[in-house]
């Protein structure tokens, strides 16, 4: 009799262990063996330690959960957690987050290290009003255009496919009302897009080119920052609730840690995947000061059509008006 009570008890203090544990889905674009995919994998080991193994992450990389915005809809049925995600999946999170969206606004690590800070609460809280934790939020990379064929001017890019993300339907009908040929795509249908020629042109941060191996088709770049790409890990409020406050605390710290070791060690090294890239064929293209001064007047002359569309309003407003304040216009 007493055997059997003590067998029943390890049963059941067993199930208790087992049930006590939290395991967090968390999907991501980013290829398995990439800098972004290994932070996720380091933050998820560090999880388990700090909470006795209470914690632990599952990630879904590659893009298998879908497009960004799959991710988002997917947290928000409860079948994955949480996602890393750039900007484009962010605005799906908080309107806000369209403030990166501006074309060659941003020019220097400073500038939107400056921005960033000044948008920083209302970033956090408005992705908590619509049921997000944001643990951790760095840049991934300057943004720059990829195509088959060189481009130097905006003219060039006019006769050009440009990709732009599926369900942003806002981005695409600005460069269709600008002149220009956009293309919806899912992320993941990229490369099966430049194979087949539905897409030729891209922009994207070049360590991102180099791990989905874009580069073989998109062979020419032009060396001129377009934009920063923002990005996020972002978690369920719902299972973020769930977990123990001290655990919470101890999470935050690790995520944010881990992020800003990750945008740091991302800057230094921020010209060595172009340098791969060009050992594989890669040509950079330096437009003259004259072709730069084209594209800044054409992208001003769409600033009606970004303000609302593609960019909040209240947070263009906002962008624009601390433009002077800039540390790179100082």
């Amino acid at each position: 009799m007493k055997r059997s009570v003590i067998i029943l008890f390890i049963f059941f203090l067993n199930c208790d262990l087992t049930a006590r544990k939290t395991i967090i889905k968390m999907a991501t674009l980013a290829p398995e063996g990439t800098d972004w995919y290994g932070l996720l994998a380091e933050m998820g080991q560090r999880w388990q330690e700090v909470t006795n193994g209470e914690i632990r992450l599952r990630i879904y990389p590659g893009g298998v959960v879908g497009d960004e915005r799959d991710m988002i809809r997917k947290i928000r049925i409860g079948q994955i957690h949480g996602a890393a995600i750039s900007a484009e999946g962010l605005t799906e999170v908080n309107p806000q987050y369209t403030f990166c969206f501006i074309p060659m606004f941003f020019q220097s690590y400073d500038d939107i290290d400056y921005i960033r800070d000044e948008l920083k609460e209302d970033l956090l809280s408005g992705a908590e009003k619509n049921g997000f934790i944001v643990l951790a939020m760095v840049d991934v990379g300057w943004v720059y255009w990829f195509t088959k064929e060189p481009i130097y001017i905006p003219n060039d890019l006019k006769e050009q496919k440009i990709f732009t993300w599926a369900g942003d339907y806002k981005t695409g009908k600005l460069w269709d009302q600008a002149g220009f040929n956009s293309i919806p795509l899912a992320v993941p249908d990229v490369h099966s897009g430049l194979q087949t020629g539905l897409i030729n042109a891209m922009a994207f941060p070049p360590i991102f080119v180099l791990a989905n191996q874009y580069f073989g088709i998109t062979s020419h770049m032009l060396d001129m920052k377009w934009g920063i790409l923002t990005a996020a890990i972002v978690i369920d409020q719902k299972i973020w609730n769930k977990i123990k406050s001290e655990y919470q605390e101890k999470m935050l710290i690790i995520a944010d840690d881990i992020g800003q070791e990750y945008q740091l060690n991302n800057r230094e090294d921020a010209d060595s995947a172009v340098e791969v890239m060009k050992g594989y064929g890669l040509q950079v293209h330096k437009p003259s000061i004259e072709q730069v001064k084209e594209w800044e007047s054409i992208v001003e002359s769409m600033y009606p059509l970004i303000r609302g569309n593609v960019v909040n309003a209240e947070v263009f407003d906002r962008v624009i008006k601390m433009s002077g304040q800039l540390p790179s216009r100082q």
